[in-house]
């Protein structure tokens, strides 16, 4: 049964029209999207491509999957960003909101009164990345990913 106003849900319901920003990586239960509202180009988000509101709500089989996507996200991030932390973080507060958790590659010269959860002063920021650079680094991004799998 589709669920109604669900931002995630309505963008997979349309998944093979998305742009490449929205389909960086994708297995049967979880895509990669570039986050939307952040500053910061390669602020990624995963979700499951069901619809999932809490984590204690995903399947094993899901729940397998989203440990082997972080790490593969951090070690593209470490071998085609140069980052030295990937921070992966779940909060879930907004009511109805769909699971995701944002998986967000640490700059080398990242201003230090912006690490760790104030990296969050990222988001809520114009976005000066164009969608042709976000989507040039989803690109590349998953032919990395692509790759990890051979």
């Amino acid at each position: 049964m589709p669920v109604t106003d669900c931002y995630t849900c309505d963008r997979e319901a349309e998944f093979d029209q998305l742009p490449p920003r929205e389909r960086i990586g994708h297995d049967s239960l979880w895509r990669v999207s570039h986050a939307t509202g952040s500053e910061l180009l390669g602020w990624l988000v995963l979700v499951p491509r069901r619809h999932v509101m809490e984590v204690a709500d995903l399947t094993d089989e899901e729940a397998a999957a989203l440990g082997r996507w972080q790490v593969r996200l951090a070690r593209v991030f470490a071998q085609e960003l140069g980052t030295p932390k990937t921070y992966i973080i779940e909060l879930g507060e907004a009511p109805g909101f769909h699971l995701h958790f944002h998986v967000v590659p640490r700059p080398v010269d990242l201003d230090p009164e912006l690490r760790g959860p104030k990296i969050f002063g990222y988001l809520g920021r114009p976005e000066p990345a164009e969608s042709p650079a976000r989507d040039a680094l989803a690109t590349r991004l998953g032919a990395a990913l692509d790759r990890l799998n051979e």
